[in-house]
């Protein structure tokens, strides 16, 4: 065998190789290869459409929380204005209305300590009778009594 032989022979071997690899193996892995690519590439415009949702969403909340704290603040505002307001007006009421409002407590308590003493009255009033029964023998001791 001569060198040059095998040489031929050789790229003739690579040649029809290189064809075969052209033909069935290099169009799939070029397939694959781009999907991939394509894939990365949607993962990357996601990540971008995600980031610029953020950022809105960031800028939305920051502005809710901008007027929940204005809200807030004229609410307190409000509530203080009232409590001075109150308090202005308690001190601006008559010292009459004050005492009237004692004197209402006062006649309360006295009606409730009348209802608690009321039915005692009728047995202290049985026994001063039976008392009083017992002690004038006759008429002419309890003169002065109404109930004998």
């Amino acid at each position: 065998m001569n060198i040059n032989s095998t040489l031929v022979g050789q790229a003739i071997a690579f040649a029809i190789f290189v064809m075969f690899c052209m033909k069935f193996v290099w169009p799939p892995l070029i397939g694959a290869i781009n999907e991939r690519q394509r894939k990365i590439a949607e993962g990357l415009n996601a990540a971008e459409k995600a980031k610029a949702d953020l950022a809105t969403a960031e800028q939305d909340v920051q502005q809710e929380l901008d007027l929940a704290k204005t809200k807030a603040a004229a609410l307190i505002e409000q509530a203080n204005k009232s409590a001075n307001q109150l308090v202005e007006d308690a001190k601006r009421k008559p010292k009459w209305k004050a005492s009237a409002f004692v004197n209402k407590r006062k006649r309360l308590s006295t009606k409730k300590s009348i209802k608690r003493v009321s039915h005692y009255v009728p047995k202290l009033l049985n026994w001063l009778y039976l008392v009083q029964k017992r002690f004038c023998k006759t008429k002419s001791m309890c003169k002065n009594m109404p109930v004998c």
